[in-house]
């Protein structure tokens, strides 16, 4: 018998197909359903669309009542990622009172996918990148793509990053996630129209098939994409 965190996940997966966002995939990579991997890319009319980041999302068999593990596994130069551990600074992630039985795994890509570009600069987790966007907007979204083409990979939950000559002292910012929603609901170009949507999503054999091969690809992320 399949626990309640397993039949939500299996809820959330379906959610995630038949709406069908666009620029975020996510599928389970452990026959529990509590080990998921998922790639989001920036939305567009903003400096990260065409960029693809990678992510780990851990559950627990107290979901939904407390929120998953997330981290990018391909970590953006960005003020509220920690360029260190991959990890998101979202208010909902960080304190399990701020998180609401009702927000989904479509909710938490889709904010992070807003997070990227709607910055917020009080007491960012990511100084340099903070202080570099203020500084020269421009500069900052050149260090962006330089960066990259030559990614913070964060593999086996550890760090692989490079170490600053200084540590700096970090202060989590809260980031509500209803204001991204509000946001992400005039901006995001993220929900696909009816013309992304195709019926063979809904056959189990096509599904089953499409994630066991979605993981082998998105270990080749350039070959995937010219498929």
């Amino acid at each position: 018998m399949h626990c309640r965190a397993y039949l939500l996940l299996e809820r959330d997966f379906q959610e995630l197909m038949e709406n069908n966002y666009k620029g975020i995939i996510a599928f389970p990579v452990s026959e529990d359903m509590m080990q998921w991997e998922a790639e989001i890319e920036g939305l567009q009319y903003s400096v990260w669309h065409g960029l693809f980041f990678q992510l780990s999302i851990n559950f627990t068999s107290e979901y939904n009542l407390l929120p998953p593990d997330v981290k990018f596994r391909t970590i953006p130069f960005h003020p509220n990622v920690d360029k260190d551990t991959g990890r998101p600074c979202i208010e909902f992630l960080d304190d399990p009172d701020q998180w609401n039985t009702s927000y989904k795994l479509s909710s938490i890509l889709l904010t992070l996918q807003v997070m990227l570009s709607n910055p917020v600069l009080e007491n960012p987790v990511n100084l340099e990148a903070a202080q570099m966007l203020i500084a020269d907007e421009s500069l900052y979204q050149i260090t962006v793509l330089k960066r990259f083409n030559q990614p913070l990979q964060l593999k086996n939950d550890s760090s692989v990053s490079s170490k600053e000559p200084q540590e700096l002292v970090r202060s989590v910012k809260a980031i509500s996630f209803n204001d991204y929603y509000k946001t992400w609901s005039v901006i995001a170009t993220s929900k696909a129209t009816e013309y992304y949507r195709t019926p063979v999503l809904q056959d189990s054999d096509f599904v089953g098939k499409y994630y066991k091969r979605k993981k082998i690809d998105l270990k080749h992320p350039k070959e995937w994409r010219l498929k």
